[in-house]
């Protein structure tokens, strides 16, 4: 084994499930562990057997892994009890994972207080569970639950603890920062004490967040030696979470030098696996994630993104497409040539550098976002924006009037509901067409008439869906009188995803000014959308 190979074990489908709001179905935890597999991660720990029926029927239906090891997670024997006695140390082992990961105490306030036990009683636990484990399954591991707070305790009984447990055969003895309250510092040194006495390639590291350094804990044990890292993606996990494998990753591949079981290929999918997770959890993926989200690798300022056209090394520390992600110029008040020029590029629009009109566009930009306007979020309203001022883009129709009108009601049952009705004039490719709709609200009832006088002339809105709306008041000191931002995000049948923004004094305005440029700019793009 290479003293440079970095072993890598996910916890996302054991500890990600502890997540507050987290509730993984079978399928789900299927579909996750089959990305984890393609990516190249060591050991997938699927869960704990026995404790619910979520983890019981994913044993038995997970489909074999091609890369990875299957991992079942559980606890040592109980106290007074023989490994073969234990029902729940047994559902481990007869789970069907060649690997069992076994969680032992190694503090010596846990062993007295929480398990009522003694301590050398402890070491006997660990001893007899570990040796009979690995009569049943192919590999074990062993965590060293609480291990920092019981080094800093009892150094003595802790490393005893981790003595018995590689001499009764576990493959792994990983070090846990279970109330994640240990420091940057003295994981390093602790480590590197425990180093001194036991073989780093028999060590792991297990990190908690409760102090926000999780990632760098983890890095700070590999730099005193230990080889195996264990995470959850996006670091999911209990209370704070966990040490988040998504940024530990490429750090530890790009930054470090290390080997892992990834190649630079599989690195490429570090973005899209990420974002399968949140889409799993039907969570919004967090734009300023480290590597992987929308703006680690956005540029606002003109200056920067001046500096990153001339070279990129200027403002990031890696590529990013190492990561599978993708540069952004973001365009906004403090956009410059460069940023526009940079945006106009991304989206097609061929200007020379030198072309005059690009200095009144800038200008136009600053001008709307000082009204409001947001274009980071919202480059669809951008091009669109672009396209009018550089090509004389005509209007795919042209709004006349449109009048909503909200209605009060009480059903047979006695219950109260509103319904929207709008009516609209709209001019399509030079004829007068008038449309009434009902909605649930002003805007369904607007996007429905909007539909019903379009579909005829552009039959591919159908597959057209508003997926995402957010209102945002600018200003609150003007109170009900503020000025409202809305923004739209919506895809088509080809699953890509835009947005657009609008912004008056009127909600029903603002939300018009977004919708509107959400259908334009898909009979723009009907095939592409981006």
């Amino acid at each position: 084994m290479s003293a440079n190979r970095i072993y890598l074990y996910d916890s996302t489908l054991r500890d990600g499930q502890q997540t507050q709001g987290v509730d993984f179905t079978v399928g789900d935890k299927i579909a996750i562990a089959h990305e984890l597999d393609q990516l190249g991660i060591d050991y997938i720990e699927g869960g704990w057997p026995g404790a619910n029926p979520t983890d019981d029927a994913f044993f038995a239906q997970v489909p074999p892994l091609h890369r990875a090891r299957l991992s079942a997670f559980g606890m040592t024997r109980r106290p007074g009890r023989r490994p073969e006695e234990d029902a729940g140390l047994m559902r481990v082992l007869d789970s069907g994972a060649p690997v069992a990961c076994l969680v032992g105490k190694t503090w010596d306030f846990h062993v007295e207080v929480a398990l009522r036990s003694t301590l050398p009683e402890n070491l006997e636990m660990i001893r007899d569970s570990l040796v009979f484990a690995g009569t049943r399954v192919a590999e074990v591991i062993f965590d060293a639950e609480h291990f920092f707070d019981g080094y800093k305790a009892n150094p003595d009984f802790a490393l005893s603890c981790l003595e018995v447990a590689l001499e009764a055969g576990a493959r792994w003895a990983v070090l846990c920062d279970t109330n994640g309250g240990t420091l940057p510092h003295e994981v390093e040194d602790i480590v590197a004490e425990v180093a001194a006495r036991f073989p780093g390639e028999r060590l792991g590291i297990h990190c908690h967040n409760d102090t926000g350094n999780a990632v760098a804990n983890s890095l700070a044990a590999v730099r005193a030696g230990v080889r195996q890292v264990q995470g959850t993606l996006n670091g999911l996990g209990e209370r704070c979470g966990n040490a988040n494998l998504i940024s530990l990753l490429p750090s530890l591949m790009l930054k470090m030098g290390f080997e892992t079981g990834l190649n630079r290929e599989d690195l490429r999918q570090l973005t899209h696996v990420s974002r399968v997770v949140d889409e799993r959890l039907n969570r919004a993926h967090d734009r300023h994630a480290p590597y992987v989200g929308e703006n680690a690798f956005a540029h606002k300022g003109g200056l920067h993104a001046s500096a990153v056209e001339k070279d990129a090394r200027s403002y990031e520390h890696v590529q990013p497409d190492d990561v599978g992600n993708a540069r952004k110029i973001l365009v906004s008040d403090q956009a410059g040539r460069s940023n526009v020029l940079s945006l106009l590029a991304d989206v097609g629009v061929v200007v020379d550098a030198a072309d005059r009109r690009i200095e009144p566009l800038v200008r136009l930009v600053k001008e709307r976002e000082f009204l409001g306007y947001t274009y980071d979020g919202a480059e669809a309203s951008f091009e669109l924006l672009a396209r009018r001022e550089l090509e004389d883009l005509a209007p795919p129709f042209d709004l006349v009037s449109y009048r909503v009108m909200d209605e009060r009601r009480v059903a047979a049952s006695g219950e109260p509901f509103t319904l929207a009705e709008a009516t609209m004039k709209i001019r399509v490719d030079g004829e007068l067409h008038m449309t009434v709709a009902e909605g649930n609200g002003p805007v369904n009832a607007l996007d429905r008439a909007l539909r019903k006088a379009l579909l005829p002339a552009y039959p591919q809105l159908v597959d057209l869906k508003l997926v995402d709306y957010k209102v945002r008041i600018l200003g609150a000191g003007a109170g009900t009188d503020a000025l409202i931002r809305v923004m739209i995000e919506s895809t088509d049948g080809s699953g890509q995803r835009w947005t657009t923004v609008g912004v008056s004094s009127n909600v029903i305005e603002a939300s018009w000014q977004a919708l509107s440029d959400a259908v334009a700019y898909k009979l723009l793009h009907p095939a592409r959308v981006t």
